[in-house]
């Protein structure tokens, strides 16, 4: 009988570790507006392992480049297990205790995003990403892109606490203070036109030459930062990781801005503007599960116009007509900017104008949205509002007075 206890006891250890008798479910969920395969992975942080990717083609019959369906059910590549109640290595039948770290920070991480109801050992269900257990070697080169753009530069979520550091903005801009909390529970997409491959329109002012791209992206980057000393969740969308907040008249035209995740921005018209638009969608998609509603969430698209020399024109905003919110923002704002313009000068006027236009950005994208042009880029007077610093840092103060 004695013999017999040694035995017992290795039998329980070893059963502890032996994998369930019950095959584990793929977790099923539907296809969002806008969504492509690597954004829904990206959406449960699954697109950093190419073997999910992989598996995500095979476990729903698809070919790669295959587009998604809005409203499908689509297979991910995240067994689902039985919780015994016990543990994590238990339960999944694995004896790695850093592999089951991994898997219950990827179930707290699922939960704190809204991806999840409850905790896994409230509803006893334990989500297990794939490539824990079939490939848990994580793709360098993502990860190193994901490393680089850490420690506040990715995301511009604020807390009431600690380093607020956003290397974004710069060196000299970069450490923001928190001014105030009145902004905290809502959640701000600012795209500035263009970017990468595209710079937009283009002028040629005495020897320098002048991008678009680079006047509305200082602009919108001064945006983000007033909304990010009052408390709010901002997000810039076109990113370039080396020019922050810039007080030069004539700003360098470059082709290195990227698009929130570090992805390249594409090369062709309709791709680059569903690359952005999808990734808009799925942040919004993300707060909205997190209990953020829609009245809370806007989107200010930025750019400069091209146009006559002769013809000068002051800031004009554009909704969608079928976007009641996106107009009240879009008149909230050109009130703002009306005000600001008789402020500094009583005698100028203003003839900025809101009206309705049916554009990619306002159209295919899920957020209450306000769209706007910063003047001519070809016109002197336009200019002066473009090229001279203090006066993009005034047009960036109006529009968030506009957009609280």
């Amino acid at each position: 009988m004695l013999r017999l206890i040694p035995l017992f006891i290795l039998a329980f250890i070893l059963g502890a570790h032996r994998p369930p008798s019950k095959d584990p479910a793929f977790y099923k969920t539907k296809a969002l507006p806008g969504d492509g395969v690597f954004s829904l992975l990206r959406r449960y942080d699954l697109d950093r392992n190419s073997c999910n990717i992989s598996k995500f083609y095979a476990l729903n019959d698809l070919k790669s480049g295959t587009s998604l369906k809005v409203g499908k059910s689509y297979l991910l590549p995240i067994f689902i297990y039985d919780f015994d109640g016990k543990t994590i290595r238990s339960s999944v039948g694995i004896k790695e205790w850093e592999t089951a770290k991994s898997i219950e920070s990827y179930n707290e991480l699922m939960l704190k995003d809204g991806y999840r109801k409850d905790s896994f050992k409230k509803d006893k269900q334990l989500w297990v990403p794939y490539h824990l257990l079939k490939c848990p070697e994580t793709d360098l080169k993502k990860a190193k892109l994901d490393e680089t753009a850490s420690n506040g530069e990715v995301n511009l979520a604020v807390e009431a606490s600690g380093n607020r550091r956003f290397p974004i903005f710069g060196k000299k801009y970069e450490h923001v203070p928190l001014k105030s909390s009145s902004l905290a529970g809502k959640v701000y997409f600012i795209e500035s036109g263009h970017g990468g491959p595209d710079p937009g329109a283009m002028a040629k002012v005495g020897k320098h030459t002048v991008c678009e791209d680079e006047y509305a992206y200082d602009v919108a980057l001064r945006v983000v930062r007033k909304l990010t000393e009052h408390g709010a969740t901002a997000y810039m969308i076109t990113r370039d990781r080396n020019d922050g907040i810039r007080d030069e008249q004539y700003l360098v035209c470059d082709k290195d801005e990227v698009v929130w995740g570090n992805e390249a921005i594409y090369r062709g018209q309709r791709p680059r503007l569903f690359q952005r638009s999808d990734v808009i969608n799925e942040l919004y998609e993300k707060h909205k599960k997190q209990g953020v509603s829609d009245a809370n969430q806007k989107l200010i698209v930025i750019h400069v116009d091209s146009r006559s020399k002769r013809q000068q024109t002051d800031l004009f905003f554009y909704y969608h007509p079928d976007d009641k919110q996106g107009k009240a923002l879009a008149e909230k704002m050109h009130e703002k900017m009306e005000e600001g313009y008789k402020k500094v000068n009583k005698n100028r006027g203003y003839d900025g104008t809101v009206t309705a236009r049916d554009l990619h950005m306002l159209r295919e994208t899920q957020v209450p949205s306000a769209y706007i042009e910063l003047g001519n880029i070809k016109h002197p007077t336009d200019q002066k509002r473009l090229f001279l610093p203090a006066n993009r840092q005034l047009i960036a103060e109006w529009l968030f007075e506009g957009m609280k």
